[in-house]
């Protein structure tokens, strides 16, 4: 299965969300929109399950129009969005049943599909609990499995780690592994530590487009040698504070240790370490990040 946008460009009252977006899969592959938020993330997912139909360009499944394949599109595609309704009086197995019906699939495999399911997500000793008593990292967990009700091709998940502990996102990291054998899956996430380890190509997004695309290994090179180890006397630490990029600090008694992305060395013996994709996503970013402090 070949997976195409081209010039994806979605404008919304006058002003442009997305701007000729282009990029294709072929085959199983695991995406990662990476940006803040705004950046485009939701309305670019959105165009890709055909929600929203572009303003130019088409997305297109095997050369053809997701728009004009309908219910064809529909049934290879899962998606789960960043909030999803469901009825309080509901439990697991009955929004598992419901969701299953809306989407055409027979009694015996829905309830056949949902125990699987909900094993598959570590809900099935819950599956009789009523939805509104879970936590956050339960109610995604179950939103990943109502997505996967019809078997899809294509999987969406919008922000799925979005206001869970370390545990749950772990857990869901582990899920998406476990899925991403027969499927292409495509996340949209600000949280970067996420994909770090479980996507196969990342598309960095700002403002609409895509000013960044490739494997991590690839997005890593674009900061190789430019995340420094520092000591920083506590009498310097206000001047280095506005002037570099500074991914984490901890203040001890008598200096500051710091990580710090900078394409020289900050100072004579700092120590040049590994990058992350979080130190990228900080040297791409950190001009709106401090903009947003200061508005």
């Amino acid at each position: 299965m070949r997976y195409q946008i081209e010039n994806g460009t979605v404008s919304l009252g006058g002003k442009t969300i997305l701007n000729h977006i282009d990029f294709s899969i072929k085959g199983q592959e695991k995406i990662a929109v990476v940006g803040r938020n705004g950046a485009g993330k939701t309305t670019l997912l959105q165009m890709i399950c055909g929600i929203i139909e572009p303003t130019s360009g088409e997305v297109k499944i095997d050369g053809e129009n997701n728009i004009q394949m309908g219910e064809r599109f529909r049934d290879i595609l899962g998606y789960l969005p960043q909030e999803f309704g469901y009825t309080p009086g509901f439990t697991a197995q009955d929004f598992m049943l419901y969701i299953a019906s809306i989407k055409g699939l027979q009694p015996q495999y829905a309830k056949r599909k949902t125990r699987q399911l909900l094993r598959l997500v570590n809900l099935e000793n819950e599956a009789d609990r009523k939805i509104r008593t879970f936590s956050g990292g339960m109610k995604r967990r179950l939103g990943i499995a109502q997505a996967l009700l019809n078997d899809p091709k294509i999987l969406i998940l919008d922000e799925p780690t979005a206001g869970l502990d370390p545990k749950e996102r772990a857990y869901f990291r582990n899920i998406i592994s476990e899925m991403s054998k027969d499927k292409i899956i495509i996340i949209s996430t600000h949280i970067v530590s996420d994909i770090e380890y479980i996507s196969d190509q990342v598309l960095v997004m700002k403002k609409g487009c895509f000013i960044l695309q490739g494997t991590p290994e690839e997005l890593l090179d674009k900061v190789n040698g430019e995340v420094w180890s520092c000591k920083i006397p506590n009498k310097e630490w206000t001047k280095f504070e506005t002037q570099y990029c500074i991914a984490n600090s901890h203040a001890l008694a008598n200096h500051v240790e710091a990580r710090i992305i900078s394409t020289e060395a900050p100072i004579d013996d700092a120590i040049n370490v590994e990058p992350t994709l979080e130190d990228l996503y900080l040297k791409y970013f950190s001009d709106e990040m401090e903009a947003g402090e200061n508005s």
